[in-house]
């Protein structure tokens, strides 16, 4: 029987293979454009760009049943009671538009450029790009949405685990084995190529099911076993070291290799801003700062043991006398940590302090 992950893996590299091919497909109509009379000529090129994505999305679709159909086997899940119908996601863009909308982007893309000083080869330029990018991501939404219908369709099938296929950006790789409920959506951002692994897992994140420990072993590496990866420190871990400071940043990267959580460092990043603290400006996030977020929490306590005074946990407490805890320090971003540190371990000492290490 093929474990779940080598069939993950394969329909990963099909679907990619069908969103290259459509690409190609796209940019040659694209090049038929004619640049002294580009209105015109999209009167011919529009229609047929609207033709070859809704044939991609179609072809990406129609994998859905065979992919959801195969892992559900391998994990002695039911038969389905219900088929995917791959052309409910053809012929319609992610968002809802209208195909022959959403491709003329490109072509309003290239008369702004125009109309801002670009030649009219480089205006086309900008256009092609933004089409490859359209094409693209349109293509592996139409996939991902007819095996995320296939998963709901059959109850044996609680959820799934992203799949991340390299190269990933950081936003993707923290996700990467993260599991998911049959009803939850798919996170993605343009040229996203990630996919879905169906599982009977019994409790989220606890990587329950039929997904044995070899499935998870990281293969990040060309011809070194399945191309799909869920583990995300296994694929940082095969980076060269100036790959993990551009995808994850200098700093980021530095405080990941020195032991942080990966999340955090990547989430800190979500709310970054400067404030005056500790006798200078510095870089700190609002991640993690609120009620409920971890380093609120690990504040509390630390004031409950310095001070010996019990703070409210909720409006409940808080009505019943007990004073509220209000969080005075921000939360410094590995950057500015490794900025202040005066050495290694004051370094790991402000990691630790801040919640990027545990």
């Amino acid at each position: 029987m093929t474990e779940p992950l080598t069939l993950a893996s394969r329909h990963l590299a099909q679907q990619r293979r069908i969103a290259a091919t459509t690409m190609a497909a796209a940019l040659r109509e694209w090049g038929l454009l004619d640049a002294n009379h580009l209105r015109a000529s999209w009167s011919t090129v529009g229609p047929r760009l609207v033709t070859v994505l809704t044939a991609g999305q179609l072809a990406a679709a129609s994998g859905a049943n065979d992919y959801v159909g195969a892992v559900a086997a391998a994990e002695d899940a039911e038969e389905a009671a219900f088929a995917v119908n791959p052309a409910a996601f053809a012929g319609v863009a992610a968002d809802g538009r209208s195909l022959d909308t959403l491709v003329m982007r490109p072509l309003f893309t290239t008369f702004e450029a125009i109309r801002g000083g670009a030649s009219t080869r480089q205006a086309l330029g900008a256009g092609r790009g933004l089409l490859a990018t359209i094409m693209r991501s349109e293509v592996a939404d139409a996939g991902r949405g007819a095996v995320g219908v296939g998963i709901a369709g059959r109850r044996t099938i609680q959820g799934y685990v992203r799949v991340v296929q390299p190269p990933a950006c950081a936003r993707c790789v923290i996700l990467a084995g993260k599991e998911f409920g049959w009803n939850k959506g798919f996170q993605r951002h343009p040229r996203c190529d990630c996919i879905h692994l169906p599982t009977t897992l019994i409790a989220r994140n606890q990587n329950r099911g039929r997904l044995g420990s070899d499935s998870f072993t990281p293969t990040t590496q060309p011809g070194r076993g399945a191309a799909g990866f869920i583990n995300p420190r296994g694929y940082f871990d095969s980076l060269s070291r100036a790959e993990q400071d551009r995808i994850f940043t200098v700093d980021g990267a530095r405080a990941i290799r020195d032991g942080a959580d990966m999340a955090q460092v990547i989430n800190a990043r979500r709310g970054m801003y400067t404030a005056d603290a500790y006798a200078r400006r510095v870089a700190a996030t609002r991640e993690g700062t609120t009620r409920r977020g971890a380093f609120y929490r690990a504040e509390r306590a630390r004031a409950e043991a310095r001070t010996g005074t019990r703070f409210a946990r909720d409006r409940i407490e808080a009505r019943r006398g007990l004073p509220r805890f209000e969080l005075r320090s921000p939360r410094l971003l590995p950057e500015e940590i490794y900025r202040l540190a005066t050495d290694r371990e004051d370094a790991i000492r402000l990691l630790r302090r801040f919640g990027y290490l545990t």
